[in-house]
């Protein structure tokens, strides 16, 4: 027994080793950028760099996924820290439903720790209906640091690459009409988005670094009570409909010159589900509101 038990213990192990392989090697080759294997942001990176770097896009399919994937640019040139925003393309060949999974890296392989994707169709399984053509929008940045290593110090261009493969786990697909202009928001991901892109400086019920952003939609810019706003916010005259919301998450130097706002959310997708968001929180607070007037007025 003193000798059989070890063994079970340690095949146990090896069992286990065995199982999360796929899924050790993933977050190592995440963490290290080992293979090209970029990164995941969820927010801009806090200094930019005069220094720029061309990067290009390759797409393939593999075989057995009747699709046409291919990039609307084929390079674009990038400040270091510079967010940018790409789109692809990606159509359904055959008439039926059909789930897919991009495969991804960069090369040279050495700049994949600093090549930081925000928003790519890569996160998820994606589903395109029969005859379906969507443009999917991908941001990212490279991080200033890619500058200092000493393995990348001539290299001009990164490559990013995507081979598209019929997915094994199409249950957990999301349908990629999302990215359709006439999609209708959705602010279950909305929520999602706010938590990853936004709860680091912004709350729905109390000011953080930024102002509360409870019931946000149809207020007066600068007057979220107990926040100290830069003057140029104060000043700006605004209300907060959708459209300006829209206008600020894209651009906030654009709208009101001035603003401490450091943030942009460049794909329109996302911009309108995390306003669907903060519009479902506004009227939720407006109905407990109502509701506790209701109750106050019964009591007296």
């Amino acid at each position: 027994m003193n000798v059989l038990l070890p063994c079970f213990v340690a095949l146990g192990v090896m069992f286990g080793l065995v199982a999360y392989a796929p899924e050790l090697y993933r977050a190592f080759c995440g963490a290290t950028g080992y293979g090209g294997t970029t990164q995941r942001a969820y927010s801009d990176p806090t200094t930019t760099s005069d220094k720029t770097v061309t990067v290009a896009f390759d797409s393939n399919v593999a075989p057995g996924l009747p699709w046409r994937f291919e990039p609307e640019q084929r390079s674009v040139t990038v400040h270091l820290g510079e967010q940018k925003l790409v789109f692809f393309t990606a159509e359904n060949l055959s008439n039926e439903s059909i789930v897919g999974h991009a495969a991804f890296n960069v090369t040279p392989e050495t700049s994949g720790i600093y090549f930081n994707k925000i928003q790519c169709f890569c996160f998820n399984e994606e589903r395109l209906e029969p005859h379906q053509k969507v443009e999917m929008p991908v941001v990212f940045f490279v991080d200033p640091a890619f500058a200092k290593d000493a393995d990348n110090l001539h290299v001009d261009t990164i490559t990013l690459s995507y081979t598209f493969f019929r997915s094994t786990n199409p249950s957990q697909s999301k349908n990629l009409s999302r990215f359709l202009a006439n999609a209708a928001p959705d602010p279950v991901h909305g929520r999602q988005l706010f938590t990853e892109r936004c709860t680091a400086c912004h709350a729905t019920d109390i000011n953080k670094a930024g102002p509360v952003l409870g019931g946000v939609v149809g207020r007066r810019a600068g007057s979220a009570p107990g926040y100290h706003y830069s003057a140029a916010l104060k000043s700006a005259g605004l209300t907060w409909s959708t459209d300006n919301l829209d206008r600020w998450l894209a651009d906030p130097q654009k709208l009101v010159p001035g603003a401490r706002m450091p943030v942009r959310v460049l794909d329109a997708p996302s911009r309108r589900d995390i306003i669907a968001y903060l519009q479902k929180v506004g009227q939720q607070r407006g109905n407990r509101t109502g509701s506790n007037a209701a109750a106050s007025d019964g009591e007296y």
